[in-house]
């Protein structure tokens, strides 16, 4: 389909060798956050957790930062306080500079996704991307930041993408795709080409890790939604801390890869504060409130233990 919001537009393409050639930036301790969408509340919480570390952290948001934060207020403080860490772009940032709105919110939406969803992803995409043209010194940093970012935490070589190792959108770091036994020989040789032991996404919504035995162990980290809840009857975001040393948060699964922690960490935000939030901009029957707020008031329609069952050490 050509339709907005299920393209992916050519300059999404990047592949997995510019992972390989990507400047590598050593980390004791590294935070992915993926998929925060505008929640402030979710943000503060991600940076006292930071403080809280023994250890220097590194922040990376690897995109979607931006989505419910349509008031001018939130639009700059969300881009400020993010762009003061490592940040890559997600496809929510990549289309707000566009001058066309041929890939609209630019999600590349799969067919198992209804078109009610995808229409009202474009009417949200099309507000944000007005509150941005308020901002053009914010625009401005936004063009500027890169699609893939890479680390090297111990002995791991880690490539932090939006979506999968080949595109800004590619669905392919799925929960469903990464459980797909037909998918290993394309999992294997983005992993060489790569050259990395840890790839950490988001862009699909739903958790995922997965460790696979590809010429040695490799690993997918997805968090899923750092700003919303991922699973049901759970109201806290998730993050990806990659240390040399165990986080001192309960975890919520992971799995250690040479002697580096990879954990899913839960970001528990002040839920009432951003569902006030999110409803002063989006109250109700307008087109965030009709695809989210039963996600953000109860979590969707996914079991963590599912998660954890298969990712758990």
């Amino acid at each position: 389909m050509n339709t907005p919001g299920r393209v992916c537009p050519l300059r999404y393409r990047y592949g997995p060798t510019a992972i390989a050639v990507a400047p590598e930036r050593p980390a004791e301790t590294l935070y992915v956050i993926g998929g925060l969408y505008g929640n402030l509340q979710a943000l503060a919480t991600v940076e006292a957790m930071a403080r809280a570390e023994p250890g220097p952290v590194i922040l990376c948001f690897n995109g979607d930062f931006n989505w419910f934060n349509v008031d001018d207020a939130g639009f700059r403080a969300i881009n400020e306080r993010v762009l003061r860490h490592d940040a890559i772009v997600g496809n929510v940032e990549a289309e707000l500079g566009e001058s066309s709105d041929a890939a609209g919110c630019g999600c590349a939406y799969p067919d198992t996704v209804a078109a009610g969803i995808v229409e009202r992803s474009n009417q949200i995409h099309a507000r944000l991307k007005r509150t941005a043209a308020r901002h053009p010194d914010l625009l401005r940093r936004l063009g500027e930041l890169p699609m893939v970012a890479r680390y090297r935490v111990g002995a791991a070589r880690v490539g932090v993408v939006h979506g999968d190792a080949e595109s800004l959108a590619g669905w392919r770091f799925d929960v469903a795709a990464l459980d797909d036994p037909r998918e290993q020989a394309w999992r294997a040789e983005a992993f060489a080409k790569a050259e990395v032991d840890i790839f950490a996404s988001t862009h699909t919504c739903l958790p995922a890790m997965r460790r696979f035995d590809l010429d040695g162990i490799k690993l997918i980290a997805n968090n899923g939604a750092a700003g919303m809840p991922n699973a049901r009857g759970n109201c806290f975001g998730i993050l990806i801390r990659i240390g040399t040393t165990p986080s001192p948060f309960a975890r919520l699964y992971g799995h250690s890869l040479h002697d580096v922690h990879v954990e899913a960490l839960a970001i528990h935000y002040d839920d009432p504060a951003w569902q006030q939030c999110f409803l002063e901009n989006w109250p109700e029957g307008s087109p965030a409130w009709l695809s989210y707020f039963e996600r953000i008031a109860q979590g969707p329609e996914f079991h963590l233990q599912d998660t954890v069952e298969l990712a758990a050490v």
